[in-house]
């Protein structure tokens, strides 16, 4: 029989064999890998954005299976350079796939910090500089939104937020429904473009809502949504027996890096008495911009913001922010529990300062130190600079591409997100021809001709030279979708995209 008075009399088991010098030597190494792997190579332009392997070979060269005993610490070192090496880049400056990218120094020593600690944001008790940290940053961001108080909360992406958002809409209608459930609500209706971020529908299945319950509001050629709809659709859900109750409009939407017109749509919020949601995930790093802010005009005049720091401004994953024009601790009490072994009411302290039970969530990492340390080093000043440089970037990839031959714009951008078609050799000069769309973005089965963009994207991912989305949209076939958002890129790095896409497109 094991003798465990015995095994608790033994060495420490979180050190290496009890050692904490050889612990510490560990992470030093490791932390050597991650600057020399990620920090030095991985921005480097002369370095590949991914090494890439198919999944069963990758298997192979991971070696992933979990064994008995465990291995030295040199093979546990070499193991940490080869999960770097096989993964992509994402503060590479050719990596242009997803709304984040880049490394900002300041905001990586952030997260290390966070890490470290490895602290939960729930009490006072236990995180008291990250509690009124998060009480600052949350309440610098609503200043920017135009609101002189509020409430706030960091959430586990903007999916999240939208959520949350679509929740504390729905309890302050019908605040029974927190303790009797669906059967306290009737048919409910939420409005939003159809432009929107899919988590809009997620989150109404999430809720019990039912997917049925999101009205999907039309959206102008530029992806806006159009008010006048919005007012039918508001009127036609009632006609229909069901109670309007939220309209979620976006500021950047993931496509075409559209901005719904918000004083349009508060408008009709008012007269209906419905709760506004912006989801500006994408787009609410803008307001940080005097040139460019009037994109988000009547902001201020919604009930919720989401807004994500960790895309354009580079907080690092994840940085999502759900602000609140209440006052009134709507937060709390619409998710609060009131658990006594963790909110005891009898505290030292002024148990106010104690955040957990305004989320969902129990344990909740520590997402504004990054974003904290960031604004420190940067200043505002430093960060609106970041957003216009991105603007101005993205005008410069705009012209270049009106220059030259097979390449064309689905849209004038009025965001970041360019969104253009590259035209291969065979069909220029072809556009007036039957059957150009089809051939440019679709597979045609009759002569086998490849899908453009998807082709593209294989080739450039295999060599490892970028990486870029591409997407259908509506009736438009599959096109490039270009983020400019590492603050790291050029006017090269925009002209390297260019001649990358003709290189790899030179035999199509």
């Amino acid at each position: 029989m094991i003798n465990f008075i015995l095994m608790a009399d033994s060495k420490p088991l979180l050190s290496l064999d009890g050692d904490p010098m050889a612990a510490e030597a560990l992470l030093q190494d490791v932390f050597g890998i991650v600057v020399d792997e990620v920090v030095r190579k991985g921005t480097s332009a002369s370095e590949k954005v991914c090494e890439w392997k198919e999944p069963e070979e990758l298997k192979q060269l991971l070696d992933l299976e979990l064994r008995g005993e465990g291995e030295s610490q040199q093979q546990i070192l070499e193991r940490c350079r080869a999960v770097i090496h096989y993964s992509v880049k994402t503060c590479h400056p050719r990596f242009f796939n997803q709304l984040f990218s880049g490394l900002d120094p300041h905001a990586l020593a952030g997260r290390i910090i966070t890490e470290s600690l490895n602290t939960s944001q729930y009490t006072y008790e236990i995180a008291p500089v990250f509690v009124l940290m998060e009480e600052e940053v949350l309440r610098k961001l609503r200043a920017l939104v135009g609101w002189s108080s509020g409430d706030g909360v960091f959430c586990p992406g903007g999916s999240i937020s939208n959520m949350y958002a679509v929740n504390l809409a729905r309890y302050q209608r019908y605040p029974d429904c927190k303790q009797r459930g669906l059967r306290a609500l009737p048919p409910l209706a939420l409005f939003t473009s159809k432009e929107c971020h899919y988590s809009i529908k997620k989150g109404a299945a999430f809720l019990g809502l039912g997917t049925d319950s999101v009205r999907m509001v039309k959206a102008d050629e530029r992806g806006k949504m159009i008010p006048e709809d919005l007012e039918r659709q508001i009127s036609l859900a009632e006609a229909e027996g069901a109670v309007p109750f939220l309209v979620s409009a976006t500021s950047g939407t993931t496509v075409l890096g559209a901005f719904d017109p918000l004083e349009a749509i508060a408008d009709v919020c008012q007269r209906h008495g419905l709760w506004l949601h912006v989801d500006a995930a994408w787009g609410g790093s803008v307001l940080l911009s005097q040139t460019h802010r009037h994109l988000l005009n009547g902001i201020q005049r919604a009930d919720s913001v989401a807004w994500n720091p960790h895309k354009l401004l580079s907080a690092g994953l994840q940085c999502s922010a759900l602000l609140l024009r209440d006052t009134s601790n709507l937060l709390k009490r619409c998710h609060g529990s009131q658990a006594s072994y963790l909110f005891q009411q009898d505290k030292f302290y002024d148990v106010a300062l104690d955040t957990g039970d305004k989320v969902v969530q129990c344990g909740r990492r520590v997402d504004c130190l990054k974003l904290w340390l960031m604004w420190k080093a940067q200043g505002g000043q430093g960060l609106e600079r970041r957003v216009d440089q991105a603007f101005a970037l993205a005008r410069y990839l705009v012209e270049e591409l009106k220059k030259r031959e097979g390449f064309e714009l689905v849209m004038e951008p009025e965001f970041v997100n360019v969104c253009f078609w590259f035209v291969p050799p065979s069909l220029r000069g072809k556009k007036g021809s039957p059957d150009y769309s089809e051939r440019l973005a679709k597979l045609q089965r009759e002569a086998r001709l490849p899908q453009v963009a998807p082709v593209l994207k294989e080739r450039m991912v295999r060599k490892g030279s970028m990486m870029i989305g591409y997407q259908p949209h509506g009736s438009c076939g599959n096109f490039f979708r270009m983020v400019v958002a590492n603050p790291a890129l050029t006017r090269a790095d925009m002209d390297f995209l260019l001649n990358e896409l003709e290189r790899l497109g030179q035999d199509l």
